[in-house]
């Protein structure tokens, strides 16, 4: 049984009948994480056999981690108030509880409701789905996607091209407001507001004017009758610095032509790369002797994105609704694919990434995706153990690592506010604080990415390269103990002297749990605008 640093956590044998036999194993374990066995026969050999996406040679499992002894509870005041979302699970209630998510994708998009003519759906709470009734799970409102009916190309159009009737789409989305607040006075009485997400990744390729006048029957349609409306776009793949495909591009071009007048706050994807893989981690670009390159690291892009918010309208919310990390370019499924360390790469990727993105002033942040899937390869935090290629909506599933390192990310910031960056971090050394809701306990997450050691070309992760770091925890003079949980939820005390500790930082991220917050955020930038959630 090996942890997801490849480090041996047990060994044994028992015996084996023959013929087929079920075997059970008990495991007492004092930690928790992701693990992998593997096993082989005394006599007959071999190897266990892939399964489905997962390779030949293992069997995954995970622990998921206890931390209420670590971390002190939060009292929600909202709904809303939690920060991750997910896609690729809707449905599945028992593994987003485990992971820890609060909110996922529900859709009311007119090429859904109404795909094959006007005026057939009329609101009705029997419409929504069962799994919602539950109120534990948040619903996000996807309205992207006009039917061919409506489509003034006579086809399916997906962020293309505006409806052909902006008073119809006007009228529809009036609807959709009706059927938001009645969904919310029935099921969600904890939750103050409607989220609705406009476009997807739009490619425009009508008028300009038709994309402002688009927002604005979605924006007066809604808020015609759903008061507490939050209408939020454009949700572009990436958050800054290019105009076409960023969502900061596109309010540069669409903002001056009216659009803020018609969003509540701004969604955006999330990727920071042509191909976001454990190769192109998120601060590669940091590092880079060129300007124009450091500006497409992750943190540069959403700083740029989030200025750019607050040129217009300030301190709206940001919310981050995908980000994945799928396996290098060029893999495959298969049965030696992938290896251990491309599995460690990712999960070390994604979850700086995910902190990246609410350290630098997203409220909510969305994983991607559930179980693997055939387009982009590895893409899922579970292995789909059925079908070797994936599939979506799979439910016989196996963990990777990222999927329990984001059970523990959950665990740890969920029910916080952002503090922002600390500030004077040597290079190649990155930390965000945040502060648990009602005053509580701060949490510092800190990491170190070298390029040197995590190729930009697919390779190997380094998982044991390390630097120092001393983090301000308390005041001048004073000492104690800290608690310092891993990247997989295992906490630890460490003690500090003169207000400081030392920290051994790897490209695994570690979260220290503090108790002085002006000590904190003295040594913290805010992101621009950002209010909370």
């Amino acid at each position: 049984m090996q942890d997801q640093l490849g480090n041996i956590k047990g060994s044994g044998s028992f015996a084996v009948p023959g013929g087929t036999q079920t075997s059970t194993m008990s495991c007492n374990a004092a930690v928790s994480g992701y693990f992998a066995l593997t096993a082989t026969l005394s006599k007959a050999g071999g190897a266990l056999p892939q399964a489905g996406t997962r390779p030949a040679g293992i069997i995954t499992f995970g622990i998921l981690p206890n931390l209420s002894g670590t971390i002190p509870a939060v009292a929600y005041a909202y709904q809303e108030q939690h920060r991750f979302g997910m896609q690729g699970f809707n449905d599945n209630g028992p593994m987003l509880t485990d992971l820890g998510i609060s909110q996922t994708i529900d859709n009311r998009q007119l090429a859904v409701m109404e795909p094959d003519a006007a005026n057939t759906w009329t609101p009705s709470l029997s419409d929504l789905d069962p799994f919602y009734t539950s109120g534990r799970i948040m619903r996000l409102i996807r309205l992207d996607g006009i039917p061919a009916w409506a489509s003034p190309t006579g086809a399916f159009e997906d962020d293309t091209n505006a409806p052909i009737s902006e008073t119809y789409y006007q009228n529809f989305m009036a609807r959709v407001g009706t059927d938001s607040a009645a969904i919310r006075e029935a099921y969600f009485p904890n939750q103050q507001y409607d989220y609705y997400q406009v476009t997807w990744e739009p490619q425009w390729a009508d008028s300009a004017a038709n994309f402002v006048a688009m927002y604005a029957a979605v924006y007066k349609g809604l808020h015609s009758t759903d008061s507490n409306a939050v209408v939020m776009g454009t949700t572009n793949a990436f958050p800054g610095n290019c105009a076409s495909q960023c969502t900061q591009g596109y309010l540069q071009t669409y903002v001056p032509l009216g659009l803020g007048s018609y969003i509540d706050g701004v969604t955006t994807h999330s990727y920071y790369n042509a191909g976001t893989y454990p190769a192109h981690p998120p601060e590669q670009y940091d590092t880079d002797p060129n300007p124009a390159n450091v500006a497409n690291a992750l943190d540069q892009q959403l700083r740029a994105l989030r200025a750019e918010m607050q040129s217009f309208k300030p301190n709206m919310r940001l919310w981050s609704t995908e980000l994945g990390i799928s396996y290098d370019a060029g893999a495959a499924y298969g049965p030696s694919y992938p290896p251990a360390n491309q599995l460690y790469g990712q999960a070390a990727v994604a979850i700086r990434a995910h902190l990246i993105i609410l350290g630098e002033g997203a409220q909510v942040t969305y994983f991607f995706y559930g179980a693997d899937y055939p387009s982009e390869i590895g893409e899922g935090t579970f292995f789909d153990i059925v079908d070797p290629q994936g599939q979506y909506g799979a439910t016989n599933l196996s963990p990777k690592p990222e999927a329990l390192a984001m059970a523990a990310l959950t665990r740890v910031i969920d029910g916080t506010q952002t503090l922002g960056h600390l500030n004077g971090l040597p290079s190649m050394v990155y930390g965000y604080a945040f502060q648990q809701l009602n005053g509580g306990s701060v949490i510092t997450a800190l990491w170190t990415h070298n390029n040197a050691a995590w190729p930009t070309s697919a390779g190997t992760y380094s998982a044991t390269y390390s630097t120092t770091y001393a983090l301000t925890v308390d005041s001048a003079g004073t000492s104690g103990h800290v608690t310092v949980i891993d990247m997989m939820g295992n906490p630890s005390s460490v003690a500090y002297s003169n207000g400081v500790v030392n920290l051994t930082l790897t490209e695994s991220p570690i979260y220290v749990v503090s108790s002085n917050v002006a000590a904190m955020q003295s040594n913290v930038t805010a992101p621009v605008g950002y209010v909370g959630q």
